[in-house]
């Protein structure tokens, strides 16, 4: 008796490219990138890429929601300081995605909101 195994398919370089850009492209359009490939892509797209636009846009949400509440308290100046940690926290996720996504592998951004499933 032999044991029958799942041989998972390696994601192709077009899968990755498109993934590596959607992450790498919240840093200068928030989430645009990600929710217009994910439109444009949702009903032929692999699970590894959909699970990775989908993350994409999780997190451009997230980050979308956090700004609008730094813009409600920078009334109170507490939000002046808030901008420039989501820049940050921003820019350094969105590089750790694309480089994990350019080598085939998933990524999942911590504290996000899973709004798109």
């Amino acid at each position: 008796m032999s044991e029958s195994t799942t041989v998972v398919p390696e994601n192709s370089n077009e899968d990755r490219n498109i993934a590596t850009l959607v992450h790498a492209g919240g840093i200068l359009f928030g989430f645009l990138p990600s929710l217009i490939v994910y439109l444009l892509k949702k009903q032929e797209a692999n699970i590894w890429l959909l699970g990775q636009l989908k993350e994409a846009l999780n997190f451009q949400i997230t980050m979308l929601i956090g700004y609008v509440i730094a813009t409600i308290l920078s009334s109170l100046l507490i939000g002046l300081f808030i901008f420039p940690l989501l820049l940050i926290v921003n820019l350094v996720f969105c590089i750790l995605a694309a480089v994990k996504t350019s080598s085939g592998e998933a990524y999942r951004y911590p504290a996000t909101l899973r709004l798109v499933s």
